[in-house]
């Protein structure tokens, strides 16, 4: 499935990416509304994610545009809005078939959620089980650590959120995450799922109180390891309905 984001900036598409992969979407990037427009009968997306920050103007033609020859049952359109986003505006989104809007941030799990929740309604029932994100809790042996390649040092914390993708990491030593810069690849990284410990090549993808990192690669079956240990774990089903 192909999922098309209409986004300004690199940083916000590499977050997006790390939170909407698990579910098994190809992610195509542009950062220009009429170009995305122009491309869209070629792209052929299943769903669409708009920057209304990015693009406050544009974010209504491209909507409109969208929804001439893809319905609402068939191709999810999300808005990304940022602080100046007005009531109004969300009105007029959903007047236009928007399926749901979300905090562009992404600050907090439950915004987390509610785009993972949108875009997850449209896949196979399969694929939803699957791909979801996991949330954590205590006694489910998981732990995640690796060595900083700027300090040479081992980064420990608390694994918040994880998928078949990757991570979210709440670090004990936030000053040891300065130096790491976004799209580092982390190559000495320990991960125990269960009774196993992986060694996964990673990269970080979103920094902050509680960073993102993502699964570049494993060594032979341990994903299917995870994959097995992530079936032990607790769904959680977004109940949001999507609408703004």
């Amino acid at each position: 499935m192909k999922l098309l984001l209409v986004l300004g900036t690199e940083e916000t598409h590499n977050m997006i990416s790390f939170y909407v992969r698990p579910l098994g979407f190809e992610v195509i990037h542009y950062s220009h509304v009429i170009k995305a427009m122009d491309n869209l009968d070629e792209i052929d997306p299943q769903a669409i994610i708009i920057s209304a920050r990015d693009f406050p103007r544009h974010w209504k033609i491209m909507v409109q545009f969208a929804r001439h020859e893809r319905s609402k049952d068939v191709c999810p359109i999300i808005i990304l809005r940022g602080k100046d986003f007005s009531q109004d505006e969300s009105h007029k989104a959903s007047f236009l078939g928007v399926s749901g809007i979300v905090n562009e941030e992404l600050e907090n799990t439950a915004e987390i959620d509610r785009l993972q929740g949108i875009l997850s309604r449209y896949l196979p029932v399969a694929e939803k089980r699957r791909n979801r994100r996991y949330h954590t809790g205590h006694g489910e042996h998981l732990g995640f650590v690796f060595v900083s390649p700027a300090e040479n040092s081992l980064v420990t914390g608390e694994v918040k959120t994880i998928s078949a993708g990757g991570l979210s990491f709440l670090p004990d030593n936030p000053s040891l995450m300065k130096n790491i810069g976004l799209n580092t690849e982390l190559e000495e990284c320990s991960l125990r799922a269960g009774d196993s410990i992986l060694s996964p090549v990673c990269r970080l993808v979103r920094t902050g109180r509680s960073v993102s990192i993502q699964f570049t690669s494993f060594p032979e079956n341990e994903p299917e390891i995870l994959n097995k240990y992530l079936e032990t774990l607790p769904l959680i089903e977004n109940v949001n309905t999507g609408r703004p």
